[in-house]
């Protein structure tokens, strides 16, 4: 199965790709907008130019495991997503995501700007990298 994690940002989506077979999570590409109509066109181009057969985002949990404001928007943006491409989607635990992606990224000679933008598309290899190293990862649910 081939997939693409989506790291949603208010500004920035960082997006990666994988698959089951070879386990392996790539950096696909980083959409810059703050327009959610514009950003859904993204998802679909994307969608369709990487043949992707599920999707996976990362559930921002609060530390203690519980749902706060922002995995409640992430459920509902799943929702959507779901409704809107008819593929599956799996949430996972992205918890500490954003922070191994900044140490990905530490030691690059990237400007504060672009290791912002590229550190959501690193935070996706992350949360996917996390998804296709799951036990049971074929399940939609959460892990």
């Amino acid at each position: 199965m081939r997939y693409l994690c989506i790291d949603l940002g208010q500004r920035y989506t960082g997006l990666a790709v994988g698959d089951d077979v070879t386990g392996m999570a790539l950096p696909f590409d980083v959409i810059d907008t703050r327009n959610d109509a514009t950003r859904m066109a993204a998802l679909e181009r994307a969608i369709d130019d990487q043949v992707v057969d599920a999707l996976v985002l990362g559930l921002p949990l609060n530390m203690d495991g519980t749902d706060g404001p922002a995995a409640v928007q992430m459920r509902n943006f799943a929702e959507t997503l779901r409704r809107t491409f008819g593929r599956e989607v799996h949430l996972v635990d992205e918890r500490l995501s954003s922070h191994a992606a900044e140490d990905a990224l530490r030691g690059l000679s990237l400007t504060r700007a672009r290791r912002k933008k590229a550190g959501h598309a690193m935070a996706a290899v992350v949360i996917l990298r996390d998804f296709l190293t799951a036990p049971g990862s074929s399940d939609p649910t959460t892990h």
